[in-house]
């Protein structure tokens, strides 16, 4: 299993993070496009876990995860599914879930299968960190990084807490709002991250909104990793063949790494 802390290790380097929803649009095809964004460019692939009420996230990730339920992708799919991954690629796992899956699986039980499978990262956006002592405990005794999310309206006092609660990096959310593609990236957001390292040791990653090359471009400037679900999982459903997302994600990559200008 792979840490976290290990891709942010060289100096300047940028992280190019995707959301996969499992089971979307068939558990399939997501074990075979999660290679293909490692070996194309992805430093951390998030595990979206399916949940019948995603609050956090938009029309497009609200759909893979119905997609995704009908197929009866439970955690004990996503589980099994994130071994089997673990085995044919070394960037790390992260699970993107919401609280009452982990709950009902039982907070130990959730946290060491996680770890047998090879999981290196959870995320939970319904979980603030004021009631997150529990699991916090248990990944830490499993060897996973629980990542906080911040977003703009956080004051400053609040942004050193759940600093100093989160894990391998802080997930910074780019705007109020939900996941989805956006046609431009939010004017504040470069305040908004120098804001936020002034109290936080974390690598900093930003998503929500960002869907395009350029977005990722703008973004890599200030941020230490770039975040991207939605036009990702758009591909994969325009293209079953996954060549777009694959191209996609060598664009991405690309203008990540390509000089200021």
């Amino acid at each position: 299993m792979k840490v976290l802390k290990s891709v942010f290790g060289n100096s300047g380097m940028k992280a190019l993070i995707a959301y996969v929803t499992v089971g979307y649009p068939d558990v399939a095809t997501t074990l075979r496009l999660v290679p293909l964004l490692a070996e194309n460019g992805c430093d951390i692939v998030e595990l979206g876990v399916p949940f019948s009420d995603p609050l956090a996230d938009g029309v497009t990730i609200q759909r893979a995860s119905y997609v995704a339920l009908q197929q009866n992708v439970t955690p004990g799919t996503c589980l099994d599914v994130a071994a089997q991954l673990s085995r044919v690629t070394d960037v790390p796992l992260v699970f993107m879930s919401y609280y009452n899956p982990i709950l009902r699986m039982g907070l130990q039980r959730f946290c060491e299968a996680s770890q047998v499978s090879g999981v290196s990262g959870l995320i939970v956006p319904d979980l603030p960190p004021d009631e997150g002592e529990a699991l916090e405990v248990e990944c830490s005794m499993h060897g996973i990084d629980l990542v906080y999310l911040v977003s703009p309206g956080t004051p400053a006092a609040r942004l050193a807490y759940v600093a100093a609660r989160a894990r391998g990096f802080l997930y910074m959310v780019s705007l109020t709002g939900v996941t989805g593609v956006r046609a431009e990236i939010d004017g504040g957001l470069e305040q908004f991250v120098a804001r936020t390292r002034s109290v936080c040791p974390l690598p900093l990653c930003v998503g929500f909104g960002i869907s395009s090359p350029l977005h990722a471009k703008q973004v890599a400037r200030f941020a230490d990793g770039v975040i991207v679900g939605s036009r990702l999982l758009q591909l994969v459903e325009e293209d079953r063949s996954l060549a777009k997302a694959v191209q996609f994600v060598r664009e991405l990559r690309q203008s990540i790494d390509s000089p200021p200008g």
